[in-house]
């Protein structure tokens, strides 16, 4: 697939940006697990938060291919940065866009898209994962004209920086006649009584990124808060994540790449037995699959935003652009780490950073195993 002029200048410029602003500082930002504050604000002002969101609500008119563009060469650099937006837009305002009321959007998405505030979505729960319905404690119960919630979730993405404005929870707000979840989803604003946000994680990677534990207690809110229909939380839920999955797909194809980038240049300046070590076909051999891998898991995730954008079913693509770029993602960092030597080891180079980050790209937004169980349902393998 070809870009055209305006997706290869967007292209380019993030690019640019990546190489020329977040390159500089990020080491030192990751080493200290520090949230990058000042890129935010500059991403912000770029539009990168408002790529997919019309202009009305003070987006950029753009749609989720864009994103998915921006997100890959901010993660050539660092997945921390790259995930940050992915997270505010996919998961915190893409939700209020597609199933927020016009009061909703116009109270939250103006901010939203330019990276002013940032929004998160409380899915996953402690004792939950990839059960959803069935590992969901989070309750909210209507109380006059305020629902009151109480549970908690993990693994929070953006739910705790300075500038997070809402969660958006699912909770279960009752249940069905065949005693299944009623799941839904509420708008939380940062700050509500009663949410309160834990001290963020240690975590092996996405050093930059904000990850949190939440826990709700008696936390009122407005009635009007309901975010679409009542009881369409988890279907909710699933669009998004199907959307998600393309954009993940896109940070795992920048990982990917980023392996391969640092590698080339790496090859040619290091020595070994009278010659650059990129001499050796062990070596070349070894860069040439990162390769293959990096191409062939950016055509998967361009072929499913194709689907997407045309409005056709891309629940499968999705899944497989998922799958394919995460492992492809998790192998690049492996060897080139491996080519990298010692050095690969040390924090000061890039690939100890892609090597630490890569693993949570087969975990999050749904595991490879959840990727593998929705390919083999849509093959119509799930009923045999």
């Amino acid at each position: 697939m070809k870009l055209t002029e305006e997706y290869e200048d967007l292209r380019k410029t993030v690019e640019a940006f990546a190489h020329d602003v977040v390159a500089p500082v990020i080491g030192e930002l990751y080493e200290r697990e520090e949230f990058p504050y000042d890129i935010v604000r500059q991403m912000g002002q770029m539009g990168l938060f408002g790529l997919p969101i019309p202009e009305e609500h003070g987006g950029m008119g753009g749609d989720y291919f864009a994103l998915c563009l921006a997100l890959e060469e901010l993660a050539r650099v660092d997945s921390s940065v790259s995930i940050t937006v992915e997270a505010a837009v996919s998961l915190g305002a893409m939700p209020i866009y597609r199933f927020g009321t016009a009061e909703q959007r116009a109270q939250w998405l103006p901010k939203l898209a330019t990276g002013e505030m940032l929004g998160a979505f409380g899915l996953t729960e402690p004792g939950g994962g990839s059960d959803v319905p069935g590992g969901m404690r989070t309750t909210a119960v209507l109380d006059g004209n305020e629902w009151v919630i109480n549970g908690s979730k993990a693994f929070i993405t953006n739910s705790g920086t300075d500038i997070t404005g809402v969660v958006g929870v699912a909770a279960i707000t009752g249940r069905r006649a065949d005693g299944r979840p009623e799941i839904s989803t509420i708008l939380v604003p940062a700050g509500t009584p009663g949410f309160t946000v834990a001290k963020k994680y240690s975590k092996v990677g996405w050093n930059c990124s904000d990850t949190r534990e939440l826990a709700f207690t008696d936390c009122r809110v407005p009635a009007e808060n309901l975010l679409g229909e009542r009881g369409r939380g988890y279907a909710q839920f699933l669009q998004t994540l199907d959307e998600g999955r393309i954009a993940i797909a896109a940070l795992s194809v920048g990982l990917a790449q980023g392996c391969v980038d640092e590698c080339l240049r790496y090859v040619r300046d290091r020595q070994a037995f009278g010659h650059p070590i990129g001499h050796y076909q062990a070596i070349q051999f070894k860069i040439a699959d990162m390769e293959v891998r990096t191409h062939t898991a950016r055509l998967a995730y361009y072929h499913a935003a194709e689907k997407m954008l045309a409005g056709e079913p891309f629940k499968k693509e999705a899944a497989i652009a998922k799958l394919v770029s995460s492992n492809a993602a998790m192998d690049n960092a492996r060897d080139a780490t491996q080519i990298f030597g010692g050095y690969g080891f040390m924090n000061e180079y890039p690939v100890g950073r892609f090597y630490r980050d890569a693993k949570i790209l087969e975990i999050g937004e749904g595991t490879s195993e959840v990727q593998r169980m929705l390919i083999a349902r849509q093959l119509g393998l799930g009923d045999l």
